[in-house]
C-alpha cells in the first residue's frame, strides 16, 4: 500500500505544486536571467559561487543550493521547475525526490508551513556563512583579489578596491 501511494505521490509533484493554491503564480521566466544564472553570472557573488561550483563539479553545498534555488525563485521570480532540471542535469548526487522537495520548499509551492515569504538574502547568507568570502573567492576568481567585505558585496567597494588595491 505504502509504494501504491508513494508512486501517486510522486506522480502528482514530479511537475507540480504539492500545494495547488500556488498553481496560479505567474512566473517571469526571462531566458537571459535564467542564462546568467545557470552559469553564474548574476552578479551577486554567493549566488555565483554557488552555480560555478554545480558547473564544474557536480556538487554545491545544501545551503549553497538553498541560496541559489531563493534567488532564482523570489528574485528572479523563475520557475522552480527550471531550476529543479538544471540541478538534476548537473548534480552528481542529483535524486529526483528530494531535487524536487528542495525546490518546492524553496519556491514555497512544496509541503513547508513557510511559503512565499521565506527568502533568503544572498548577502547577508554570506555575510553570516561566508563572512571571510574564500567560497566566493574561491568560486568566483575574479573578485579573489578583492577585499573579503567587498567580495561580498562589490556594488558598496570603491572603484580602486574591486582592482585589489
Amino acid at each position: 500500500m505504502f509504494i501504491i501511494f508513494n508512486c501517486r505521490f510522486s506522480a502528482k509533484v514530479k511537475n507540480r505544486n504539492f500545494k495547488s493554491a500556488y498553481d496560479g503564480i505567474e512566473w517571469r521566466n526571462d531566458e537571459a536571467d535564467f542564462k546568467r544564472w545557470c552559469e553564474g553570472k548574476t552578479g551577486y557573488p554567493l549566488v555565483d559561487a554557488g552555480m560555478r561550483e554545480l558547473n564544474q563539479t557536480g556538487f554545491m553545498h545544501n545551503r549553497a543550493r538553498m541560496i541559489t534555488a531563493s534567488f532564482l525563485t523570489k528574485d528572479l521570480l523563475i520557475d522552480w521547475r527550471e531550476g529543479e532540471a538544471h540541478f538534476l542535469q548537473h548534480l552528481v548526487d542529483g535524486d529526483v525526490a528530494a531535487n524536487n522537495g528542495g525546490w518546492q520548499w524553496s519556491a514555497g509551492s512544496g509541503t513547508d508551513a513557510q511559503p512565499y515569504f521565506r527568502i533568503f538574502n544572498p548577502t547577508s547568507q554570506a555575510e553570516k556563512f561566508d563572512a571571510d568570502a574564500a567560497y566566493i573567492k574561491r568560486w568566483v576568481p575574479e573578485l579573489a583579489r578583492v577585499p573579503a567585505k567587498y567580495a561580498l558585496a562589490p556594488w558598496d567597494a570603491p572603484p580602486l578596491a574591486l582592482l585589489g588595491q
